[in-house]
């Protein structure tokens, strides 16, 4: 039980972490500009209501929460590689 409780411990604070990290990425993307500043300004609010959504099916299941931060720091870190790959790149 602690295990547990220390392991979704774990993953809410990494998720906050990386989430940042996207933030200060996205805010870079945006001051770039350009046809790819918008397209991530789109992408990033389709995000967030597909997660919205999807966070709302799962618990309405009877889901674990922690299931929920797990999934979200797969696609946290996911926008963040993706970011910095295209930052670094230039494009």
């Amino acid at each position: 039980m602690v295990r547990s409780f220390m392991g979704f411990g774990f993953d809410l604070t990494m998720l906050a972490i990386e989430s940042q990290q996207v933030v200060a990425l996205r805010l870079a993307r945006l001051a770039l500009g350009g046809p790819g500043a918008t397209r991530e300004a789109n992408r990033m609010v389709s995000e967030k209501a597909v997660a919205a959504v999807e966070t709302g099916l799962h618990l309405a299941a009877g889901g674990a929460a922690h299931n929920v931060v797990k999934s979200y720091r797969s696609k946290v870190r996911a926008n963040r590689d993706r970011l910095f790959s295209k930052l670094m790149s230039g494009g």
